[in-house]
């Protein structure tokens, strides 16, 4: 658990990259966790790629690749693919295991203003009648608490600027969704699904329907009951990624 009297004297952004990364153009990625990029001093590597999802429209041959550098001699690979970018300079941040630091960060930071004041942040909080765990358990100043679900949204709309999720039929996503449901049929506490955008096209966000449309149908119900779901983008560069500003969500 972290005491926010503390991390309140911590304004400074983290960094989520602790080693410079190097640039490259993406050649394939492949059996899922594997890709190779030609690095621009010419040599080919095979990066690790944290990113279990179809990964539709950001792990393109020719898209510029970012890769973090590893000296753990445990590791097979010594890469892990974390961004690309676009034909359209669009950055993405691929590395989904991301996602929380990046929340946690603006938690600490006190930038996502719909979770109000914060006196302590607990992570990865078994719950729920599913043996779920919540992503982040907030305890307010007030006596009262928040259950904080992240999902990392990458998935672009090719006609428009709108984010999908999921990118893939989720059975997990739709246990979070139940989980949500019936822990705020079941007690007073605050229950939100916040998505996480590492996709600088995006402006809006949405259940794809087209894709697991049991999902929306989960959003819905879970709406209904009191569930809260919010948005917010990111600023990515080769330096950093941090979350900068509320998008539109609807379902």
């Amino acid at each position: 658990m972290a005491s926010m009297n503390d991390t309140h004297q911590e304004k400074s952004l983290i960094r989520q990259f602790h080693t410079p990364l190097l640039k490259g153009t993406l050649v394939k990625r492949y059996k899922r966790f594997f890709a190779d990029v030609t690095l621009d001093n010419g040599e080919l590597i095979t990066a690790h790629n944290p990113n279990t999802g179809k990964m539709t429209g950001c792990a393109e041959t020719g898209f510029t690749a970012w890769v973090q550098p590893n000296k753990d001699p445990k590791r097979k690979l010594k890469y892990t693919l974390e961004m690309v970018q676009n034909e359209n300079e669009e950055w993405i941040g691929v590395n989904t295991h991301r996602a929380n630091s990046i929340v946690k960060d603006a938690l600490h930071r006190r930038l996502i203003n719909e979770i109000g004041d914060i006196a302590s942040i607990s992570p990865e909080v078994k719950y729920g009648e599913e043996n779920s765990k919540i992503d982040f358990l907030i305890d307010h100043t007030d006596g009262t608490q928040t259950y904080l679900e992240v999902k990392s949204v990458t998935l672009k709309d090719p006609t428009s600027n709108r984010g999908y999720f999921p990118d893939t039929v989720s059975t997990r996503a739709h246990k979070h969704c139940r989980e949500l449901t019936q822990l705020k049929q079941s007690t007073k506490a605050r229950a939100i699904m916040l998505y996480l955008v590492q996709h600088t096209g995006i402006e809006s966000v949405s259940p794809a329907t087209h894709i697991d449309p049991k999902y929306t149908e989960y959003v819905k119900m879970a709406k209904e009951v009191g569930v809260e779901f919010i948005a917010y983008n990111c600023i990515i560069n080769e330096e950093n990624i941090h979350i900068n500003q509320q998008l539109i969500f609807t379902a």
